[in-house]
């Protein structure tokens, strides 16, 4: 018998053995079971965890609805190969996660990427798991189970998956593996110019039929401004077109029903998101959960509101003649929503500590520069974008002498931000003009040195598949609900 008649023997004996073994692995994984397989990482990624941290929790959001999408695809019987999948999760950090991230993040978060190119739910849950440092113990368990063969299929059972020979039978007779050849295609990430011929079709139906609900949304959003001379309507979630117009419809058919509860909103900003209240920036906040009623009493409390907003100012202008000039400031997209009366509580103590040491700083030494505030962090920092971040119980002598010491450094990370900010928005409108967007933004976990360099390649690709769409440069492909198209900054061309 020759040599490859003996191996194509080999191969068909020894598949016989793992087909049915294959089967049971295949199927057994799914459902239930690889929730329970995925219980550490959901509880380290959920968005229900990060309800205090919108950037986060909007990113993990979209990440697990792709993730679901994948794994769901994985047990479809006679499935087709899914494509190479990038995930991006914030991931309530169990280790270090550096001094690179510390100043970024909020803290015990970090970020893991990773991309899902698995055949079978089993590895992927596996994959998934070491991706992000989580422990893999209990799935030997679940691999033991699995790997149980419950006897052979009855005669006659369809697999869903053709005959996979042996390895070594390719080698011998010089016959591609196609199994190779699909690994080797599903590494290779798709081109920004494929993603888009496949997806822009969609995306630009999509697109069209939100046009009605685009021009209702500007409507009523101008027609309450105007109305309650309210300075802006804003969003604190991206949430889509259709979800907007609903809060925006509620809130009208409240100024209808009581109008003199919205008159005590004049001037103010109003920001939809997950809590009622005022936040540290004066924004007055209408959580999207809530019914009218709450919002009703939510609005009786607004003077009250605005006296301790009021409160809060003087004691920034105090902390200024403290602290040389600079200025107490709150980031909002950086990190979570604070509550105005948080946010007085964090200006009282840290007040309190400067107050009770007699600081040695020139009244303009610290002018220009601005610092947060942090109940939870230990010792002072400075950020990449050039604001200081403070304890808010801090030692005030070691305060000084940090300001003092990183101050020049501070104000070379403001000029350079200034300079990208404007870089960055010159490229936005060449952007804009140049492609015919319908319009350009970004995540807010993407930089502004990431936001240019993706520009600057899009004005070099002049890719024509993207007119009249609306794109958000973020981490990962997709297209959302209203035919926005979402696209990672560092795509490949």
């Amino acid at each position: 018998m020759s040599l490859s008649s003996l191996l194509r023997c080999t191969s068909i004996r020894f598949e016989s053995k793992l087909i049915a073994t294959h089967f049971v692995l295949q199927r057994a994984l799914s459902g239930a079971d690889a929730i329970n397989a995925l219980r550490p990482f959901y509880f380290a990624v959920h968005p229900d965890f990060f309800g205090q941290y919108p950037r986060e929790r909007e990113v993990n959001e979209n990440s697990l609805k792709r993730l679901n999408g994948y794994l769901e695809n994985l047990q479809k019987p006679g499935r087709k190969s899914s494509p190479p999948t990038k995930l991006t999760f914030y991931v309530r950090g169990t280790q270090d996660n550096g001094d690179n991230q510390q100043d970024i993040l909020p803290p015990g978060f970090r970020t893991v990427s990773f991309t899902l190119q698995t055949k079978d739910v089993l590895s992927t849950v596996t994959d998934i798991l070491k991706s992000c440092s989580l422990p893999v113990e209990h799935m030997k368990g679940i691999k033991a189970s699995t790997e149980k063969p419950k006897g052979p299929p009855k005669a006659g059972t369809p697999f869903d998956r053709p005959i996979k020979w042996d390895k070594t039978y390719y080698t011998f007779t010089g016959y591609r593996d196609p199994e190779q050849e699909l690994e080797q295609a599903k590494r290779v990430e798709p081109t920004l110019s494929l993603w888009l011929s496949k997806n822009e079709p969609k995306a630009t139906k999509k697109h069209i039929a939100s046009l009605p609900r685009r021009n209702e949304l500007n409507r009523l959003k101008t027609e309450l401004c105007h109305k309650f001379s309210l300075a802006d309507i804003r969003w604190q979630r991206s949430w889509g077109i259709t979800h907007r117009c609903c809060q925006l419809q509620s809130l009208s058919r409240l100024s209808l029903q009581n109008p003199e509860a919205l008159h005590c909103l004049q001037g103010h900003t109003i920001v939809f998101t997950d809590q009622s209240g005022m936040n540290a920036s004066g924004h007055v906040m209408l959580g999207s959960m809530d019914v009218h009623q709450q919002w009703i009493k939510l609005m009786e409390r607004v003077v009250s509101y605005r006296s301790l907003q009021q409160h809060s100012e003087e004691l920034k202008e105090r902390i200024s003649l403290l602290l040389g000039g600079s200025q107490i400031i709150h980031v909002e997209r950086l990190g979570p929503v604070q509550p105005i009366h948080t946010h007085y509580q964090a200006l009282s103590t840290f007040h309190k500590s400067l107050v009770s040491h007699r600081l040695r700083l020139h009244p303009r030494s610290l002018q220009g520069l601005s610092m947060t505030l942090e109940n939870d962090r230990c010792t002072p920092s400075l950020h990449e974008m050039g604001h200081f971040i403070l304890p808010t119980n801090c030692d005030p002598p070691k305060l000084q002498v940090f300001l003092q010491r990183h101050a020049p450094e501070a104000r070379e990370r403001i000029q350079r931000k200034m300079q990208l900010q404007r870089e960055e928005d010159a490229a936005v409108r060449e952007c804009l003009q140049g492609l015919s967007l319908g319009g350009l933004s970004k995540d807010p976990s993407v930089s502004s040195s990431q936001m240019l360099t993706c520009c600057r390649r899009l004005l070099e690709q002049r890719l024509p598949l993207t007119q009249g769409l609306v794109v958000c440069v973020s981490h990962f492909y997709s297209v959302m609900q209203d035919g926005d198209l979402c696209i990672p900054w560092d795509w490949k061309g």
